[in-house]
């Protein structure tokens, strides 16, 4: 992966993080005292829930180009990933990510399609073609040979995606024990991290391949 980036090419961890809630606990936390430890309020409010599309960029440890929405579609990771190419429109890019349909999506091929000059027939979803099924969309988007390409991680195993690293460091860091008023309150909080998570924490993952786990740099 290093390779690529020095070649140029951005090399991005993408996924989804669904179903964040902004939770407004009722009461509010009571400090620590002597002798008591911290209380926090069991008793919430639900505001609704937020999708977080997070692209971990490998080479700088950075989060970049976030999306936040309410839905998760086809459509929605598409604009996601068209949104992110937009960034360096000319470069290669390269995206690692786990085997969702939606990352296999018709609207996906279009888009490649469209961004890299392919003018073939690219078919018909059912019937023939590119498009025809997951499968073949599969083999059209991870293509060696396309300027914008997939690298999908084995099924069950999407843990090897580095972006799943940085979602748990968000989950401590930012949403445990947490309390937002709105969804606008979440969103703002999660904008936040990943602005003060790029200025002061961000660095490349270190893979170890002796037994040892993952190190964060």
């Amino acid at each position: 992966m290093r390779l690529h980036e020095e070649e140029g090419a951005h090399v991005i961890s993408t996924d989804e993080k669904t179903g964040i809630q902004a939770l407004e606990r009722i009461h509010p936390t009571l400090p620590p005292r002597p002798g008591k430890t911290e209380r926090i309020e069991f008793e919430y409010r639900r505001h609704g829930v937020l999708c977080l599309t997070a692209n971990f960029e490998v080479a700088t440890g950075k989060a970049v180009l976030p999306t936040i929405g309410t839905t998760r579609t086809e459509q929605d990771f598409a604009a996601h990933i068209g949104q992110t190419i937009d960034a360096d429109p000319r470069a290669t890019w390269i995206f690692v990510l786990d085997q969702l349909n939606t990352h296999k999506s018709e609207a996906l091929v279009r888009l490649v399609a469209e961004r890299c000059d392919i003018d073939d027939n690219l078919g018909t979803k059912g019937k023939g073609g590119v498009l025809e099924t997951m499968k073949t969309r599969k083999a059209f988007l991870e293509d060696p040979e396309h300027r914008i390409r997939f690298v999908y991680t084995p099924r069950h195993a999407s843990w090897l995606n580095q972006v799943e690293i940085w979602f748990s460091i968000l989950a401590r860091r930012a949403l445990k024990r947490a309390s937002f008023s709105s969804l606008e309150s979440l969103k703002q909080r999660l904008l936040a991290f990943i602005a003060y998570f790029n200025a002061v924490l961000a660095k490349p993952f270190r893979w170890t391949y002796a037994g040892k786990p993952l190190h964060v740099a």
